[in-house]
Formats: C-alpha cells, sequence, structure tokens
C-alpha cells in the first residue's frame, strides 16, 4: 500500500463517510479495484482511523450547532446525554451482539472475526440496495408531509432537541444493525429512521453524528486490537507501522469530511434526501456487477 493509496482511499472515505451513501463500501469496492485485501487488519485498521478523520470533521462542523442547542442549559444537556446514552446502549447489545452471532453461529472457526466478511462484494450489494429503499421510503414520505403546512410547522419547530429517549432508542436499533454489514449506511440509515419517526430532519442529522462521535473510539480499539492479535498469531506488520498511513489518511479524510458535511446539509434542507436512495440503488447493481466479473 503506497501513499497515494492511502490518500485516494482518505478522500473517498471522507467524501462518502458522511453522505448516507456507505462510505464502507466504496472503500471497500476501491481496495479490491486495487487490489488490495479489505479483510487484512491493517487494512480495516486504515477504515476506522479514516473514520476518525471524519469524526473530528463532525466535531469541527457540528460545534457551533450543538452548543447552541444541546448547551444552552443544563436540562437540556442532561436530556441528550441520557438521549445519547440510551441510543448508544441500543447500538451496542444490537450491534455487537450481531457481531458476536456472526462470529459464533455463521463463521465457526476459531479465530472468526467478522471482518473477514467485509470484501464479500455478494453480502455489500444487498446492503447497498436495503438502505437505499429506507432512504427511498423517508424521503418521499418526507417530501409528501412538506406539502401540508402541519408537516412544516413541526419540522421548523424550535425545541431543545427534537426526538425523545424512545425516538432515540430506535435510531440506536438501526444503528446497531449496520455494525457488521458493510453498504448499510450508518448515517443513511439512522437520519432516515429519525425521519420516519417524526424527527426534524436537521435534528437528525445532528443526533446521528453525535452518535458517530461515541462510536468511533471503540470501533478505533476493536481494530487496534484485531491487528495486535494479528501480529501475535501470524506476525503481521506491528501496529506502530501501520499507523503511520493511517495517520495520514485520517488528516485527508478530515479535510474532505468537511466539505461532504456542507453538502449533505444543504441536500438535506433542499429536500432531496430521497436522491442518494436512488445512488445507493444504483451502486448496488454496480457492486452486484463487480462481484459477478471476479471481484
Amino acid at each position: 500500500m503506497t501513499i497515494l493509496h492511502v490518500i485516494i482511499l482518505a478522500i473517498i472515505q471522507g467524501l462518502a463517510e458522511l453522505l448516507p451513501i456507505s462510505s464502507s463500501a466504496h472503500v471497500v469496492v476501491a481496495e479490491k479495484l486495487m487490489g488490495m485485501d479489505p479483510t487484512a487488519p491493517a487494512m480495516t485498521l486504515l477504515l476506522v482511523m479514516l473514520h476518525t478523520g471524519t469524526m473530528f470533521a463532525v466535531i469541527a462542523y457540528f460545534w457551533a450547532q450543538w452548543r447552541a442547542t444541546y448547551f444552552r442549559d443544563v436540562e437540556t444537556f442532561k436530556t441528550i446525554v441520557l438521549q445519547l446514552f440510551v441510543a448508544s446502549f441500543v447500538t451496542a447489545v444490537i450491534g455487537y451482539g450481531l457481531i458476536e452471532a456472526i462470529e459464533k453461529l455463521v463463521l465457526h472457526g476459531k479465530h472468526a472475526e467478522v471482518e473477514q466478511l467485509f470484501g464479500r462484494l455478494d453480502l455489500i450489494a444487498p446492503a447497498l440496495a436495503a438502505v437505499g429503499i429506507l432512504i427511498l421510503i423517508a424521503g418521499l414520505r418526507h417530501s409528501r408531509e412538506q406539502s401540508t403546512s402541519d408537516a412544516v410547522a413541526a419540522d421548523n419547530r424550535d425545541d431543545s432537541t427534537g426526538l425523545d429517549v424512545r425516538q432515540a432508542g430506535w435510531i440506536g436499533a438501526i444503528q446497531g444493525l449496520c455494525l457488521p454489514f458493510r453498504g448499510f449506511s450508518r448515517s443513511g440509515a439512522t437520519i432516515s429512521t429519525g425521519m420516519l419517526l417524526g424527527v426534524a430532519k436537521a435534528r437528525a442529522e445532528e443526533f446521528s453524528f453525535a452518535l458517530a462521535v461515541i462510536l468511533t473510539p471503540p470501533a478505533i480499539a476493536r481494530e487496534a486490537w484485531r491487528l495486535v492479535k494479528a501480529q501475535h498469531l501470524t506476525g503481521a506488520a506491528p501496529i506502530a507501522s501501520a499507523m503511520m498511513p493511517s495517520l495520514l489518511g485520517m488528516l485527508f479524510a478530515f479535510l474532505a469530511g468537511l466539505v461532504a458535511l456542507k453538502w449533505l446539509s444543504q441536500w438535506l434542507e433542499s429536500g432531496r434526501w430521497h436522491w442518494f436512495g436512488v445512488y445507493c440503488l444504483v451502486a448496488a447493481v454496480a457492486v452486484e456487477y463487480l462481484h459477478h466479473v471476479g471481484y
């Protein structure tokens, strides 16, 4: 893996992560087209570090909004902390429960890891199609509701968070389903779920990316530990050497992520959310074709 490869993957990750089109699917396809193994510990660590770059982009982009919305007073702060805790807890129960089930019941190996499935385009294609349908449903329903004055008023209501604990729990549950499946876009699924539950689209976006900030550190720890285990079992490259290209990729992902966030917000506000669903469906067909021809 060269520095050029890292930069290309970082730009793809940064642009795709913060759009609801599954950055993981795009990075995996790019890795396969460049002759890399997406399931290798060093590559999955790189992917998580690229996520870290976009996490910092999220913090930089949303900080002013979060400060105005979530830190306006003590009660509001306590409310959002509770909602984030509930959503993250549900994510952990469902997501890591699914990972454990897949590793023990599907893969069966002594050292089985769900990451072994991450390079399979035949699994990524249906995941892309599934999230594409979810985004389409949410976007088209939201467009219809915008035609009524009541829906517009609800979407612009001036409340502290725009969602309650029950809605946060459902968003966390859908986020949990995203963890083991490359292609099932985390941001696309969680924002769409929020919109279907009646959460204002801007609030759903803010909450989704706040959850991403919480989710990223455990993901980094998991992949770092996986690389350490691989080094012990197979003599893979030490984590220090794998970290250097990952840190460079993190920087480029941060810059690309800022650009993507600006575009995402504009698309949310312009009522074109459903077009991301169309894109995911087209991407699913393209990924299935690549699998068919041998990638």
